[in-house]
């Protein structure tokens, strides 16, 4: 007997969370504000723009 498929523990990437993350990619939105805005953790952020060769993240530097 086949063993049954667990379902995700994560929700799939849809086209618009995709481009919103683009998006905020190119703003510099940090991060944390972005896990609010696509209710998902950081760490999966990173991870899927990673995977996509965006960038998030932006630290800001203070001026010396």
């Amino acid at each position: 007997m086949a063993k049954k498929r667990k379902k995700r523990a994560y929700k799939a990437w849809t086209k618009d969370d995709l481009k919103a993350l683009r998006q905020h990619s190119r703003a510099k939105t940090p991060v944390v504000q972005l896990s609010k805005l696509l209710k998902r953790t950081e760490a999966t952020i990173r991870m899927k723009a990673y995977g996509l060769g965006l960038s998030v993240g932006h630290r800001r530097r203070r001026a010396a």
